[in-house]
């Protein structure tokens, strides 16, 4: 596959909605307009790949390897033919200053920048979010909301903000709510969110993540298939399941933990319900996103053996 990226931007203005193709975000973001425009006609069937990881360039902290494995989870990306990169949070340790951002992440993620869609993590919010919207610029969606959607082949796309409130009453579920209801009139037939801290985890942060419950069960109501995050320093996937943990593999959403993008790695502790595969290793989720359904596999830094593969999971 080539590097062509599949993005497909939709600019909302009171007359009129514009398409076009590249790698941007949806400028949408706390306020994604008045509603959806004209009726488009369908994309072609297309097939996207998606790549990333969380907790990623750690250069300062305790334990911290001056960034080694945040360049080994670089150079798989570098081998990689890909079409968007994602970040599930916590991308430059250990307060996400922007000396981190320029002397830790800069010289290894940093140089797939162009094509890289974010999302904050607590590390981001230690003293000052501004250094991520800085480094990251439009990619990272409007300034200081930290949210925002994309298309991606046949895929919708979201990236949330788990740092700030996310309560029904909320601007940031405000936002979802009605970016979920324009894209139903779009032709995607897919899709995925991902933000930093999990509901569901066998790591250290089990049961500490009820915040984002309700956005789960927005999520859910709306047919999403895939939610990923970071938070904890590990990978981890989990069978389809509802906001309550209950498994529904007809409606479910399936979960993915990708803590691995290089910062010190954690154990794992009691085992979550519906856990299904569960390695301590660096590396790389990869998502192969059909028309209709999408595939998965996790890639280990340094060895590049791949594992864990999903073949043909159909979107609701």
């Amino acid at each position: 596959m080539s590097n062509r990226s599949w993005v497909r931007i939709f600019v909302l203005l009171p007359s009129l909605a514009a398409a076009c193709t590249g790698a941007k975000t949806n400028p949408g973001g706390p306020n994604p307009g008045p509603g959806p425009g004209p009726t488009e006609l369908p994309p072609a069937p297309v097939t996207a790949i998606l790549v990333g990881a969380g907790d990623i360039a750690d250069c300062t902290s305790v334990g911290a390897d001056g960034g080694a494995h945040a360049e080994a989870t670089a150079r798989l990306l570098d081998r990689m033919a890909y079409d968007v990169i994602f970040t599930a949070g916590d991308n430059a340790y250990f307060d996400g200053t922007a000396a981190q951002f320029a002397n830790c992440y800069a010289p290894r993620w940093g140089r797939h920048k162009s094509r890289t869609y974010p999302s904050p993590g607590n590390h981001e919010y230690q003293v000052s979010p501004a250094p991520y919207f800085d480094y990251f610029g439009d990619h990272a969606g409007p300034r200081g909301a930290g949210f925002y959607s994309y298309n991606l082949g046949n895929w919708h796309i979201v990236s949330l903000n788990s740092n700030v409130a996310v309560s029904p009453s909320q601007e940031q579920y405000l936002w979802l709510k009605r970016d979920l209801e324009n894209n139903k009139s779009s032709f995607s037939k897919c899709n995925l969110a991902y933000w930093h801290h999990p509901l569901f985890t066998s790591g250290p942060s089990a049961g500490t993540n009820p915040l984002m419950r309700d956005i789960w069960q927005l999520l859910f109501e709306y047919g999403f298939d895939v939610v990923i995050n970071g938070h904890d320093h590990l990978y981890e996937r989990f069978e389809m399941q509802d906001q309550n943990a209950r498994r529904d593999t007809q409606l479910g959403i399936r979960e993915y933990i990708v803590g691995t993008g290089g910062a010190p790695l954690y154990q794992f502790g009691p085992t979550a319900p519906n856990s299904l595969f569960k390695p301590s290793a660096w590396g790389v989720l990869k998502l192969t996103l059909r028309d209709v359904s999408y595939d998965s596999v996790f890639i280990e830094a340094g060895t590049e053996i791949s594992y864990d593969f999903t073949f043909n999971n159909l979107c609701h």
